[in-house]
């Protein structure tokens, strides 16, 4: 018998470029986006960090990891739409053992 939900962990790195207010309005928006499609388990903030090499001119990043419970089909289309929200650098998910 399938699974019918995994646990998913999302490590999201947002642009400081911006400002501090947009980088909360993005935390919270992507938590709502979870919570409307899965169970959100976890947000945890690790805050302002120094990026491994520049990307986009970017020297730092502030990164969130979110974790959840969701069907197998939602973390994708999570990718989708953090891919193309501007004010985000990178994303990545990850199955939770």
């Amino acid at each position: 018998m399938a699974k019918t939900t995994e646990k998913y962990e999302a490590v999201t790195i947002f642009s400081l470029k911006n400002g501090d207010e947009n980088v909360k309005s993005l935390i919270e928006k992507f938590s709502d986006l979870i919570k409307e499609n899965a169970e959100l388990v976890e947000v945890n903030e690790w805050g302002k960090r120094k990026l491994a090499y520049p990307i986009n001119y970017e020297n730092d990043g502030y990164y969130v990891v979110y974790n959840f419970d969701a069907k197998p089909e939602f973390p994708a289309e999570f990718e989708r739409i953090v891919n193309i929200t501007d004010g985000v650098i990178r994303t990545l998910v990850v199955l939770r053992k």
